[in-house]
């Protein structure tokens, strides 16, 4: 497969609803970060450290964006497990390095919820710009073709 041109409208619409699903997957990322973050001390009297609250939440919103992005966004047929793994090369570089970061911004007084926004906001933009080039470059627009064809050999 060769790499699909998008006109210029498609591309916007395509980073709009790239945006979209990304912010509901915020939103359970923080929403999972907060439960994992307050409730501990409520509940145990014991705090989580800020890294095992950001990879849980970080885990439950990479699922989450990466389900709907290729359906709905990218609107991809391709292998899901190899996407998946290109998905998991991005989040084995950028998972450990933020942690790590995130960790000495936290034990050096910065606010936990600034961190994470920080971060995820940081994450949106480089997992954009390698889902469109990287991950589904070659296979954008390719599970219509693929419904369509599908349906022309019935």
């Amino acid at each position: 497969m060769s790499e699909q041109k998008l006109s210029k409208k498609e591309n916007i619409i395509q980073m709009v609803k790239f945006a979209l699903f990304s912010t509901s997957a915020g939103i359970i990322q923080i929403g999972s970060f907060t439960a994992l973050t307050e409730l501990p001390p409520r509940l145990f009297e014991k705090e989580l450290p800020y890294w095992i609250c950001y990879l849980v939440s970080l885990a439950l919103s990479v699922i989450w964006n990466f389900t709907f992005n290729r359906k709905f966004t990218f609107k991809s047929a391709n292998n899901i497990p190899i996407a998946m793994l290109k998905v998991a090369a991005f989040y084995a570089v950028f998972t450990p390095v933020s942690t790590y970061l995130g960790h000495l911004a936290t034990e050096n007084g910065a606010n936990h919820y600034l961190v994470e926004i920080v971060t995820m906001l940081a994450n949106l933009v480089t997992e954009y710009i390698y889902q469109r080039f990287v991950v589904f470059r070659n296979s954008i627009n390719t599970a219509e073709k693929k419904a369509k064809k599908d349906n022309e050999g019935e």
